[in-house]
């Protein structure tokens, strides 16, 4: 019999369902009968419990089990017969009125959309380009030599600036009283690190070891202490120690301390460079990919399944939840987290991943293992061992399944690019490591 398939409102869809009685009974006495020959009673044998005594005891369980087994199989059945990509679960509902020996079910469920993809070839995308030039390698040098430099105390009478290290006492009031975490003593910075707020910087810059000062220092209104958050305290700091930074030379002795095969400065710049490749390739690939997947969004029409969007949801909440519990948010589980904050950010998940999904089946985007073998080779070069990350990434299914969902996206931003209308644009290097 033909499975007749209604339809209600865009991708919901209602059909019935029928079974026989008897084939629900069958199955409740083979279950119980099972079940018989192991289930432990006072009074009895193991195995010698008598069926009566099973059914009373269990066949309650046992028949709502089989009622759920037996009308999903056949909705599944349904499904299939009907050739219905099935979104989320479906609300299976008794129906009075069958006829006798049989149930009827009402299934209410939604489909998988129809995505009807539009016309790359006149879509627009913005690709990035950077290069990685001496500059950068520069910079990259002066912070690795800052990581390993060394401090030396100042005179007494030399006045603290820019790249000095102090030690210092401070106090903070707001309104007379002391703040917590306004107070500290034998406190060290960095001066011009932006470890502290440019009011703090400003009055330290220029004192000389043993003196003191008071300031005001407006605290922003984003700042993350919230009890001090766009408030003005009156600060005053005591310098007790003012050190010299040292920072080590250009040479080989600094490429040999950091583990460089090619120990001399020209060594030492071509692996700064490696690496710097490798990062902005993987920055720039994020920023392209993104642009890509909007154009994707934007030429796509399909309508969203709720079910996805909803399940979408409830990760992001949970996502949060576990987010609030690791910053140590005490009761993190009870915090009220309003559903809908997370609507827009699903439903344009559920979207891409549809999107995505059907530019992959009709162009034949999937991941190949032999890229998948070269992303992770990729990855791993630059550890230490990359032999050892590479087996860590193909020894488990899930990790290797994160890798192919990487490749997979990779794959269509490529597929995309070769068809949009794609203009270029550079972006210096310090903006584009600036960005997440």
């Amino acid at each position: 019999m033909a499975v007749v398939v209604e339809t209600l409102e865009k991708l919901e869809r209602k059909m019935l369902l029928s079974m026989p009685v008897a084939l629900i009974q069958s199955e409740v006495t083979a279950r119980l009968k099972k079940l018989a020959r192991t289930v432990k009673m006072d009074g009895f044998r193991p195995g010698k419990v008598p069926m009566n005594v099973v059914a009373q005891r269990y066949g309650y369980n046992v028949q709502y089990e089989v009622m759920n087994d037996k009308v999903g199989e056949a909705f599944a059945n349904a499904a299939n017969e009907a050739k219905l990509r099935v979104a989320g679960q479906p609300k299976i509902s008794e129906k009075d009125g069958a006829p006798e020996g049989a149930l009827t079910f009402e299934a209410v469920f939604e489909v998988y959309p129809e995505v009807k993809m539009g016309d790359l070839t006149v879509a627009e995308v913005e690709k990035v380009t950077t290069e990685v030039s001496d500059a950068a390698i520069d910079k990259t040098l002066d912070i690795l030599r800052k990581q390993r430099r060394t401090f030396s105390q100042r005179p007494q009478d030399a006045a603290a600036e820019d790249g000095d290290r102090l030690t210092v006492d401070f106090e903070g009031k707001i309104d007379g009283e002391t703040f917590e975490g306004g107070k500290a003593e034998n406190f060290q910075f960095i001066l011009g690190d932006g470890q502290m707020l440019k009011e703090f910087e400003e009055a330290s810059r220029g004192m000389k070891t043993g003196e003191s000062k008071t300031f005001p220092l407006a605290f922003p209104a984003d700042y993350h202490g919230k009890d001090v958050a766009g408030k003005t305290a009156d600060f005053m700091v005591t310098v007790k120690k003012i050190e010299a930074a040292h920072l080590p030379e250009v040479n080989e002795a600094l490429a040999k301390s950091l583990g460089i095969e090619d120990a001399s400065v020209e060594g030492l710049r071509a692996d700064i460079k490696k690496n710097l490749d490798r990062e902005v390739k993987f920055r720039l690939l994020a920023r392209n990919k993104t642009a890509v997947m909007d154009a994707l969004v934007a030429s796509a029409e399909l309508d969203l399944p709720n079910a996805s969007v909803q399940a979408e949801m409830q990760r992001l909440l949970e996502g949060a939840r576990a987010d609030l519990k690791q910053r140590g948010i005490k009761d993190a589980d009870k915090v009220t987290i309003p559903e809908d904050v997370f609507r827009p950010q699903a439903e344009r998940r559920v979207r891409l991943g549809l999107v995505v999904a059907e530019l992959v089946r009709a162009n034949s985007l999937q991941a190949t293992m032999d890229q998948l073998k070269a992303h992770i080779q990729e990855l791993a070069a630059s550890y230490e061992k990359p032999a050892e990350v590479e087996r860590w990434y193909l020894s488990d299914n899930t990790r290797l399944a994160e890798v192919e969902a990487i490749v997979l996206e990779n794959n269509v931003t490529d597929f995309v690019l070769s068809k949009a209308k794609v203009s270029e644009k550079a972006v210096s290097f310090d903006d584009l490591m600036a960005q997440n």
